[in-house]
């Protein structure tokens, strides 16, 4: 399998694609339930996967009941994702070998805060293995909407058509098919359905495999 035309950059997104956060968001979610005595299906946080958690406050009111006190289930939440990955935050496989090997430019574009993306990628030594750094705020409408990677584009100066993009969830990989990219999906916590696959031009096992891609169309 090789890419329909060479890239000329590469736009990333960050939680469970370049960072294994989205299992710690999982168990800290977990974790912020018990203490208060509720459960959570795992439909529910599938659901939540590639949203900003204060975005999921309809999801959780749905399910529990509009006098569910989200704000602070949501600090509970946070409180527990902080103190796990404290101490289990690592790359995804595949990491350090993509960014070694690729000199394509690059860019994360995420829907995370800017605090929390340089707290991340500060802990790996990330922080300047990047061109541009797209967070919340740097744009108007949030994934699946185009804006997170048309941005990204913008700021490397590239033709969205001409940029690959890297998702591991649903959410994410309508927003890079959104902006006409290359999408390939590198599955984390949610396998790709038939219709996010028809939106993919490959489904990857891993960035090790990613790496192969990109380095057939040096």
């Amino acid at each position: 399998m090789t890419l329909p035309y060479r890239p000329s950059a590469v736009i990333f997104d960050m939680d469970g694609l370049l960072l294994d956060t989205e299992v710690l968001w999982q168990e800290a979610l977990l974790s912020a339930a018990a203490e208060v005595g509720h459960e959570i299906p795992d439909e529910i946080y599938n659901k939540s996967i590639g949203v900003r958690r204060s975005q999921s406050r309809g999801l959780f009111l749905s399910h529990f009941g509009e006098d569910f006190l989200f704000d602070d289930f949501h600090a509970n939440w946070r409180r527990h994702f902080w103190l796990i990955a404290e101490n289990k935050l690592t790359l995804k496989p595949g990491v350090p070998e993509l960014l070694d090997q690729s000199r394509l430019p690059r860019a994360i574009a995420t829907s995370s805060s800017r605090t929390t993306v340089e707290n991340h990628l500060t802990s790996h030594s990330l922080m300047n293995r990047f061109d541009e750094i797209i967070c919340r705020g740097d744009y108007e409408k949030g994934k699946p909407a185009p804006d997170p990677f048309l941005k990204a584009a913008e700021r490397l100066g590239v033709e969205p058509r001409l940029c690959l993009a890297l998702e591991d969830s649903h959410i994410g990989v309508r927003s890079a098919a959104a902006a006409g990219m290359m999408t390939v999906m590198v599955p984390d916590l949610l396998e790709p359905t038939e219709d996010i696959c028809s939106l993919c031009v490959f489904v990857a096992r891993d960035l090790h495999e990613v790496r192969d891609l990109v380095l057939a169309c040096a």
